[in-house]
């Protein structure tokens, strides 16, 4: 399943090409495969890299252009022909509709008209979603309050509930980068990391791509941290958005699994994602730490509306705070609650399976499928009123109650 416009360009003029490269690249709907100057060459550019359309200038040689055009129709039929000139003359635009051309503009091209072209072809190959929109990539963030709230686990099995599905394409990328885990969880041995995707990221293409993740025997790829703690610096938030967004090309989901330092790597991937689970477990330092961490992203635009506050080892009982009283605290709903069950999850990580594979009957792995199928289908569970879980403005005095030197009142254990 693709979820972007896999493009290639062909334009012997560099200025028009290096704004039409320039336009597409600023498209979230496009992925840019390829970029050729010579008409004579392209025909093999597409062979190589199978993209989902060709956009082909016709003002560098309209014959040679259009024979190219004739050439791709018979060659690689799947590939949607979009052609764009400064002519607007009515022949040239009719044989280019009779070479085999969906879409004709006319240069220099208008942002929003050729969004819209490639949203209209993005939709043809791959059908839309139900509010019309073509399809796209999910990314979900899953980040911990604090250590050992279980956040990798979480994410491990999030991704592969979605990847066992067989309409799904997933990945999960392990941004713990210092001692992310996620491997040992799937009981795999990478061949490549994080590093060798960012290093490579202009060189791959979708098949090299999957080549150099790891592939767990639940369909999950896995793109796991750098080996070297040397190489952590290799890893920016630009380098993260190029990763991304070959990502977000080649599969329906992705999975992040963040880690503890919110670094400004962390806040990248949290901005990209369309939900982000803050994971949460019913003790004073958790607690203390998400209503810091709430304080933090509800200052980020980009970010706060998407957090979903989900508790997990609910039952445990030692040390733990009233529900009703960490609700009242941080001013927000919660959106999901998964019981205890250590054991079983000690025995999922040692064993290298997910809960659905190591206990398929678990009450624990039926909450963790239902959270997965709430994420995967972008619903919101309501408060009583009705209304959307959101932060209460007018709550932040009952924040403090957690926050040393700020509030009067302490939380105490029921």
């Amino acid at each position: 399943m693709s979820n972007v416009l896999r493009t290639a360009i062909v334009d012997p003029n560099d200025q028009t090409r290096d704004s039409l490269k320039a336009m597409l690249l600023g498209m979230d709907i496009v992925w840019l495969d390829a970029e050729c100057s010579r008409y004579e060459f392209f025909a093999d550019v597409v062979e190589q890299s199978k993209p989902d359309a060709a956009v082909i200038s016709l003002d560098g040689g309209a014959d040679r252009a259009l024979m190219l055009m004739e050439k791709l129709r018979t060659s690689s039929p799947d590939c949607v022909l979009i052609a764009v000139s400064k002519s607007t003359d009515g022949q040239l635009i009719l044989k280019t509709i009779r070479a085999g051309a969906k879409e004709f503009l006319p240069l220099p091209c208008d942002v929003e008209e050729l969004h819209v072209a490639l949203e209209r072809i993005l939709q043809s190959k791959y059908g839309s979603g139900a509010d019309g929109r073509a399809r796209g990539c999910r990314m979900i963030a899953v980040a911990g309050a604090t250590g050992g709230v279980g956040c990798t686990s979480i994410a491990v099995n999030i991704g592969c509930n979605l990847a066992m599905r067989p309409e799904n394409s997933v990945a999960l990328v392990d941004l713990d980068l210092a001692l992310g885990d996620a491997d040992v969880f799937l009981d795999s041995i990478p061949d490549y990391s994080l590093v060798d995707v960012t290093e490579n990221v202009a060189r791959l293409d979708f098949h090299l791509l999957r080549k150099s993740l790891t592939k767990h025997s639940s369909g999950l790829y896995l793109l796991p941290r750098p080996v070297q703690l040397q190489d952590l610096e290799l890893i920016t938030p630009e380098s993260l958005r190029k990763v991304c967004g070959l990502l977000r090309a080649s599969f329906s989901h992705i999975v992040v699994d963040i880690s503890k330092s919110f670094s400004q790597v962390d806040l990248t991937a949290l901005e990209l994602s369309n939900e982000i689970v803050l994971i949460v477990q019913l003790d004073l330092p958790c607690l203390r730490n998400m209503v810091r961490l709430l304080m933090s992203l509800q200052q980020i635009e980009s970010i706060r509306d998407k957090v979903k506050v989900v508790v997990n080892r609910v039952g445990l009982e030692s040390g733990q705070i009233s529900l009703k009283k960490a609700k009242e605290t941080i001013g927000r709903e919660v959106f999901f609650q998964i019981p205890n069950d250590y054991r079983t999850m000690v025995e999922m990580r040692n064993n290298g399976q997910p809960l659905i594979e190591q206990a398929p009957k678990a009450a624990i792995t039926l909450a963790v499928q239902q959270l997965t199928d709430l994420l995967a289908g972008a619903e919101v569970i309501t408060t009583e009123a009705g209304e959307k879980p959101a932060l209460d403005k007018t709550s932040s005095s009952n924040w403090m109650n957690f926050w040393p030197g700020k509030g009067g009142a302490k939380a105490k254990t029921k």
